[in-house]
């Protein structure tokens, strides 16, 4: 007998159990119980059960069975998986050989796809690029369009026509240009526009005698008096040392005109015996009188523009 038999058999007697009752708890038949104890594992089904009656029997009797099957494993026969185990321990070199390039490859993969990757993108780019700069779709050449004629239009009436608008195109121009001439005003006409423009005459101030009115002439360089009598008046013009200026100082009649150049004079005193008969133009504008009463004054300073 065994010893794995041995010590199994003594485990159901401990317990009080018989084979009968054994093959009741584990459903084994009894004649493989009576194999294990005696060792017998040619009458098992397989090697397989061999194992798997043992472990029954050993739980049935509260033994170990794992610690069972270790300890007398030498006295079971091999399994195939077992045979399959030692087998691959046997050739560790075989196993290396065959697992060796499908680890290597597992490996490299994540590399080989990046690769791939960037292959693609580079090619992408590559195409995107050859149709921008095509030259059949570039922006920068558009398609030269085709020139239309018209069939009806006669090329010696064209040539015509094209003629006669040039003529008339010349007239217009050259009455233009003579529109333009007689437009443009002379250095005369400009000179008189410049001075009415800034000519001021400033509002007279009455002085304290009451007869006497200054005014103040400004934004000219020259001070030409006229004065146009309609009725008897006496008529003086003095500068400021009261000096006599006009020469023929007297009484003048309707119709008389009195022209001097005061151009020299910073100040000048008009006297008009009746002002109501005369009228004063200072480089042809009129001076309006600030007072009206018969006999008075008219005191003008010049500020002559430089």
């Amino acid at each position: 007998m065994a010893e794995l038999g041995t010590r199994l058999k003594e485990a159901r007697l401990s317990k009080g159990y018989s084979l009968d009752d054994l093959q009741e708890i584990t459903k084994i038949q009894k004649r493989y119980l009576v194999g294990i104890e005696e060792g017998n594992y040619s009458i098992m089904p397989g090697s397989f059960y061999v194992r798997a009656f043992i472990k029954q029997y050993a739980d049935a009797v509260d033994l170990n069975a794992e610690e069972i099957l270790e300890t007398y494993k030498n006295e079971l026969p091999s399994t195939p998986n077992d045979q399959v185990s030692q087998s691959i321990t046997n050739s560790p070199s075989r196993r290396k050989v065959t697992k060796g390039p499908s680890n290597k490859m597992m490996e490299a993969m994540p590399k080989i796809i990046v690769a791939l990757f960037i292959v693609v993108i580079i090619v992408a780019i590559w195409v995107l690029w050859q149709s921008k700069n095509s030259p059949g779709t570039s922006e920068d050449n558009p398609p030269t369009p085709e020139l239309q004629y018209d069939k009806n239009v006669n090329p010696i009436d064209s040539a015509k026509d094209k003629k006669e608008k040039e003529e008339k195109d010349a007239l217009k121009n050259d009455k233009k240009d003579t529109d333009s001439k007689e437009e443009t005003p002379t250095d005369e006409d400009q000179t008189d526009q410049n001075e009415e423009i800034k000519q001021t005459i400033s509002a007279g101030t009455v002085e304290t005698d009451g007869a006497t009115t200054s005014y103040t002439l400004t934004g000219t360089d020259t001070m030409k008096l006229k004065i146009e009598v309609s009725g008897p008046t006496f008529v003086g013009i003095r500068n400021q040392q009261q000096q006599e200026l006009l020469t023929d100082t007297r009484v003048y009649n309707a119709g008389e005109v009195i022209e001097f150049d005061a151009t020299t004079q910073n100040y000048v005193r008009i006297r008009l015996g009746n002002s109501t008969q005369a009228k004063i133009y200072i480089n042809d504008e009129l001076l309006t009188y600030a007072q009206q009463i018969v006999t008075q004054n008219i005191v003008i300073n010049f500020n002559k523009e430089q």
